[in-house]
């Protein structure tokens, strides 16, 4: 049996096919080849249109059936994967009525607070273990003040992969794990939350169905197996928000086990089965996708939304046409600390670390005289690792203790600088793994269609392929860096 598996990214939507029985990645494609448009109409505002998704995510799907020729009459399953907190508010056609508000956009940062406040702290923390903050109920509240007219014509709302799902399967269908990734979920009750729907005013007819993550959510209809050029019928059989799906692909499932990502945003995502929460919402608490109420598995998830989107900044803006291989390079011949410049990563909107706050990104101690490009390289990529400190040490609030990370080879992990300063400053050991989110959401679907009989089968061949462990002799530098570092943010 093959297995197909969908990351839809800001970025780009990635689609993998691996054989069921060795996990082997037989054909793998992502589109656009450059980052797929972010509008920012407005200040702090980000939205992408639907449409997009589905013309890249067709492409990359093309690719990948072109490279099986005729293997991919074996594809029997389908897994997605996607960007988490976005809104997909649709018309009773099953047509988005405006383009998708993701994840990264700030205008309903108010909103969620107003909601914190009059709700009540107590109840939002002990219910829904988050404050509504700027997560998809807030970005809803959002078009309801703002654009009366288009709420009141909205059938559904969905998240980015849930659209991808109906598009395929013709079902309005979500998952327990997306709506607590919304805020809708009420933790003690183990059911949508009816204050938080009567506070915003949303009628509860404008949720999908939710289902488990790993379940047949519906089948390929004949037309958009056509388009896609996969056999029709085959069923959906596992969803998840990009951060769980990441956390699944290096099978840290179970209590205690941390994944790390760090693409556009960076992330630290802890699973526990402890019902716990961040007084300031700074880190948050969903549904993972194995969780039941016999067995509880809750992800603890630290954000921080300006990590990659820096380095690829500077790479278009101050790079001079290197590559990022290139760039790691010349960071690398720059000592830690890189020579008194510091860099707040934090371009890329509110980031919840900061208790929501837009504070942009800084950059300090810069001298014309002593500090080159390299320098700008080191300081970027030290800040970014800084900003996993500076979180970490509120999920240790939590219970989360990062003592050892798992993390796929790709994007900021691939720099041997990056990982130096995350292991020295942390502490933690990493263990990469040569694995992706369409490569774990491809394992998913063979979860939920029944083809593996558990967890353990479908992760029996995943193997480290690389580990970084903190260096002592360079601890004192990184320490005094990082001092440095949060004077700077202090200041901000």
């Amino acid at each position: 049996m093959l297995l197909l598996g969908i990351d839809l990214g800001s970025s780009s939507v990635k689609a993998s096919v691996i054989d069921g029985e060795s996990g082997e990645c037989l054909a793998s494609a992502f589109h656009p080849r450059d980052e797929m448009k972010i509008a920012a109409v407005n200040p702090g505002w980000a939205e992408q249109d639907p449409e997009d998704w589905w013309i890249n995510l067709r492409s990359a799907i093309h690719d990948c059936c072109s490279r099986l020729g005729s293997k991919k009459s074996g594809i029997a399953a389908v897994g997605i994967s996607y960007q988490m907190h976005g809104l997909v508010a649709l018309g009773s056609d099953m047509k988005p009525l405006r383009p998708s508000i993701i994840w990264c956009d700030s205008r309903a940062v108010k909103y969620g607070q107003d909601a914190f406040e009059k709700l009540g702290s107590d109840f939002c923390l002990s219910h829904l273990l988050n404050s509504p903050g700027n997560f998809t109920a807030a970005k809803l509240a959002w078009v309801k003040e703002n654009e009366p007219e288009l709420f009141e014509r909205i059938w559904k709302i969905m998240l980015p992969g849930d659209y991808i799902a109906l598009r395929m399967t013709g079902e309005a269908v979500t998952s327990y794990s997306g709506l607590s990734e919304g805020i809708f979920w009420d933790f003690s009750r183990g059911e949508l939350s009816g204050e938080l729907m009567d506070f915003f005013g949303f009628s509860t007819d404008i949720i999908a169905e939710p289902k488990e993550s790993f379940s047949v959510q519906g089948r390929l209809l004949d037309s958009v197996a056509q388009e896609l050029d996969l056999p029709a019928g085959i069923p959906v059989s596992y969803r998840a928000g990009d951060q769980p799906n990441n956390a699944l692909s290096l099978n840290v499932l179970q209590p205690g086990e941390v994944a790390a990502t760090a693409g556009t945003s960076g992330v630290i995502y802890g699973v526990t089965d402890k019902t716990r929460f961040d007084p300031l919402s700074r880190v948050n608490t969903f549904l993972h996708v194995n969780h039941s109420p016999v067995n509880p598995r809750l992800g603890v998830l630290l954000c921080i939304n300006g990590t990659g989107i820096l380095n690829s900044w500077l790479k278009r803006n101050a790079g001079g046409g290197l590559g990022y291989d290139e760039m790691n390079v010349l960071a690398s011949e720059v000592e830690p600390g890189s020579d008194g410049l510091s860099v707040l990563p934090f371009g890329n909107g509110a980031e919840r670390i900061l208790m929501n706050r837009d504070v942009g990104c800084h950059i300090s101690g810069l001298n014309f005289n002593r500090h080159s490009g390299a320098h700008l390289f080191r300081a970027a990529q030290e800040g970014i690792a800084f900003s996993f400190r500076y979180g970490l040490d509120i999920m240790q609030e939590t219970g989360i203790d990062a003592g050892h990370i798992r993390a796929g080879m790709a994007n900021m992990f691939l720099s041997p600088v990056f990982r130096e300063a995350l292991s020295c400053i942390t502490g933690a050991v990493i263990d990469l793994y040569n694995t992706d989110g369409s490569v774990g959401a491809a394992r998913g679907a063979g979860i939920g269609c029944g083809f593996y009989k558990s967890t353990a089968e479908a992760f029996a061949g995943l193997r480290p392929v690389g580990t970084t462990e903190p260096e002592p002799s360079l601890s004192a530098a990184y320490r005094d860096a990082y001092g440095k570092w949060r004077e700077l943010l202090k200041s901000v």
